[in-house]
């Protein structure tokens, strides 16, 4: 069992809801019940509730991808990935922050060759960059070009990191990462570890000048996506038990994720203790997004209240932190169905297109498909308009 398989494989179903991940390294206490939000979500509509009016593809940055995928004019970069989280650099360049990453060549035919660990000549890293300047695209990894490494390397070969939601404190890049590890030899024999934060300079990105412990110690992943607003920057979490996957919220006063951290408590108030942390609703994704949209706040998600669903939706509240009510229909992804699958909706708020600009990934349950076609494992681009 190769890395790639272990890794992207598995990371496939749990995303998707047809299983807890097993064994979890961590024991959880018992959570409050979820509260009323996830009750109304499905129908409420909140006051400060924007109407979706319509979801279209953007085509700059689908072309922008397509063009930097299958460029072959250097072997070492990228031609594929999931994950896609942005930010605006100080630059004004937009980084791209990526999980799983195939580097390496496209063929004729729009294949590419297998992974290394299987005999052919792409390489796959658990976590990469890209940095859009100008129109154009540049893979960022550490190692050298012959021997590519993730810029945030695992510890051992029985742990990886994958992404999160990036940060700006003070000029420094912080990336939310979630540490997963290898417990045993079977496929199924992995786990959710921790988090962790890494911090960048954003001249010298290939590897982090510093990584930081986050809050860990109650099953929520702190990386599903971050929000600065009045005073705070917002962490969304997830906790994963497969089916269902519920949201939680914290947040931290000013600019970095290494300041105080309190958790937003069943009744509404917030409290240090992330052992106070509730179930504010189910339904949303490992990776999803809160962003202002007007005098509203959208969130962005995968909807997983079913399994291998195609459908993104919207749901909107008043404040960063909810209620979040008055689920709506934002788009169906045309690529669903057979092996293939998408997940993982979440906006782009910092970038400029005919509406919010939204992310999924699309992926397959068959690894051999993605050799066969490349344009199945990247990211597609919508802009989403409202009323």
């Amino acid at each position: 069992m190769t890395r790639f398989r272990t890794a992207l494989a598995p990371l496939a179903i749990a995303l998707l809801g047809l299983t807890a991940v097993p064994q979890q390294a961590w024991a959880a206490p018992p959570k409050p019940v979820p509260t009323v939000q996830g009750k109304q979500a499905a129908t409420a509509a909140s006051p400060c509730a924007p109407t979706v009016t319509g979801a279209t593809t953007n085509a700059r940055l689908t072309s922008l991808f397509t063009t930097h995928g299958n460029d072959n004019s250097s072997l070492n970069d990228w031609t594929g990935a999931d994950g896609t989280y942005s930010l605006r650099l100080p630059s004004g360049r937009e980084l791209w922050v990526f999980s799983d990453t195939f580097l390496g060549r496209v063929d004729p035919d729009g294949s590419r060759p297998p992974v290394v660990e299987e005999g052919g000549t792409t390489v796959f890293l658990n976590n990469s960059f890209a940095v859009e300047r100008d129109g154009r695209l540049s893979t960022i990894h550490d190692g050298t070009a012959a021997k590519p490494e993730a810029v945030m390397p695992p510890r051992d070969k029985n742990h990886w990191y994958w992404a999160g939601d990036a940060t700006l404190a003070g000029g420094i890049v912080e990336v939310t990462y979630q540490e997963y590890e290898r417990y045993g030899p079977g496929a199924w024999d992995w786990r959710w570890h921790r988090n962790v934060l890494a911090r960048f300079a954003p001249g010298r990105l290939q590897q982090p000048i510093s990584v930081h412990d986050l809050p860990s110690g109650h099953g929520v992943s702190w990386a599903s996506g971050t929000l600065k607003d009045g005073g705070y920057t917002y962490v969304y979490g997830v906790e994963d038990l497969g089916s269902p996957k519920y949201m939680h919220i914290a947040r931290v006063k000013g600019q970095s994720l290494l300041g105080a951290w309190e958790y937003l408590k069943a009744d509404g108030t917030w409290s240090a203790s992330e052992a106070d942390s509730a179930r504010v609703m189910s339904g949303v994704a490992n990776e999803y997004s809160v962003s202002r949209v007007g005098s509203g706040y959208v969130l962005i998600t995968h909807d997983t209240t079913e399994a291998l669903s195609a459908n993104i939706v919207a749901y909107s509240a008043c404040s960063p932190f909810g209620p979040f009510t008055g689920r709506q229909h934002v788009y169906t992804t045309p690529e669903t169905g057979g092996n293939i699958f998408t997940y993982n909706a979440h906006a782009h708020p910092e970038i400029a297109g005919g509406g919010l600009v939204v992310s999924y990934n699309v992926n397959s349950f068959v690894n051999t498909d993605h050799y066969r076609d490349v344009s199945i494992y990247r990211p597609r681009f919508l802009d989403v308009t409202f009323g």
